[in-house]
């Protein structure tokens, strides 16, 4: 005969059934196979223990006398293990349970039993004991995936403070658009030392060691924030990376950090804006008695950049001949013009007007450089 057993009342857990006694282990084993659980059996107190490190049952019905490690000892043996101590044991014994039982909680057993086995009484505790070890394992669970994610978000919060770090760090010298791609990945990290060939532009205002000596230094500041205000905003739309300020001042370039077709041609065509600027800021400043202009170099070539500094102090620049060809071009030119050496008049002689200025010399540099003049400046807008 088959006896059906309602869904609402079948169980689910592995239990381990410990009983020296054939008959009574078939007993319980049969029982609680037929309401659904899961058996395993041993017969001493030894086999117990191998059972539940291979196992790992959610709940015990440990007999209390066995030969050898009987069911005090084995229950005492589990509960040294932190592994084990929320282990459910409910502990089946034929003796007078009020004697044992106090021996029992000493032990670490969660219940307890009497034989002859009552089978609703031992499905009932079943149930129950089987409900907190699983809602124990739940909270375990849940404590571990806390744990876990607590280590991702101390990773994600480092992670994120070294991410500000690096961007405040390049958003000295880069476009904030620019800083964000290259601590995102889009882009190469600019601080490792490597070789490009890049467009320089030097912009440097003329008259401005005889304007700072006969003016008040409040007003020289503020002379120097318009300026740098103005250009620096062009710096930023027009995508160049800032090298440096120096003072009355600045060097910008292109093609580096993240390369672009036409290094030249943007180069120039920055320059020229600035140029612009300078123009209205000129105009402004005369108002004021401040006779203020710029000139401009521009040059194109090969240089080393990347990380330059200590370790308090690290700037991104630029080194190599292009650079002081860009300085010493901007050094030649009077204010409102710009000068290019050969190689930008190259890229940019179908864009701009130039006008040849020859075979010039120098300072610092030993060979003559072929160098232009650009035509009406500030009245061409080509962006």
């Amino acid at each position: 005969m088959t006896i059906a057993i309602p869904a609402s009342a079948r169980g689910t857990g592995n239990i381990l059934v410990v009983d020296d006694h054939e008959g009574n282990r078939r007993l319980l084993v049969d029982l609680l196979t037929v309401h659904g659980y899961t058996l395993r059996a041993a017969n001493d107190g030894a086999s117990c223990l191998v059972a539940v490190t291979d196992e790992a049952p959610d709940l015990i019905l440990l007999d209390v006398i066995m030969p050898g490690m009987d069911g005090f000892e084995v229950c005492r043996t589990l509960r040294l293990d932190p592994q084990h101590r929320m282990l459910p044991i409910v502990m089946v014994t034929a003796l007078d349970p009020n004697q044992e039982r106090v021996k029992g909680l000493d032990a670490g057993a969660d219940d307890f039993l009497s034989k002859p086995i009552h089978p609703p009484e031992l499905l009932a505790r079943v149930r129950s004991l089987l409900r907190v070890k699983h809602l124990y394992d739940q909270v375990e669970a849940q404590a571990q995936e806390l744990a876990a994610w607590n280590v991702s978000l101390e990773k994600r919060v480092a992670d994120e403070v070294l991410r500000s770090e690096k961007l405040m760090r390049l958003k000295r010298f880069l476009s904030p658009q620019l800083a964000d791609l290259i601590v995102a990945g889009g882009a190469e990290d600019p601080l490792i030392s490597h070789r490009r060939e890049i467009a320089v532009v030097f912009i440097d205002l003329r008259g401005f060691t005889t304007f700072a000596e006969a003016t008040a230094p409040e007003v020289v500041m503020q002379a120097l924030r318009e300026f740098h205000a103005a250009m620096g905003h062009l710096v930023d739309q027009y995508g160049g990376t800032l090298e440096r300020f120096t003072g009355d001042g600045m060097m910008v370039f292109f093609n580096d950090p993240v390369t672009i077709a036409d290094p030249a041609k943007r180069a120039v065509d920055m320059a020229v804006a600035m140029c612009r600027a300078v123009g209205e800021l000129s105009t402004q400043w005369q108002a004021k008695g401040f006779a203020l202009d710029a000139g401009i170099g521009v040059a194109l070539g090969v240089a080393t950049l990347g990380a330059i500094g200590f370790e308090q102090r690290i700037d991104y620049g630029a080194i190599g001949t292009v650079t002081n060809l860009a300085a010493r071009l901007c050094a030649e030119a009077p204010g409102g013009e710009i000068y290019v050496s050969q190689r930008v008049h190259a890229e940019i002689d179908a864009t701009y007007a130039t006008e040849p200025l020859g075979d010039i010399t120098l300072r610092g540099l030993t060979a003559t450089q072929r160098a232009y003049r650009l035509v009406a400046t500030r009245q061409t807008a080509t962006r």
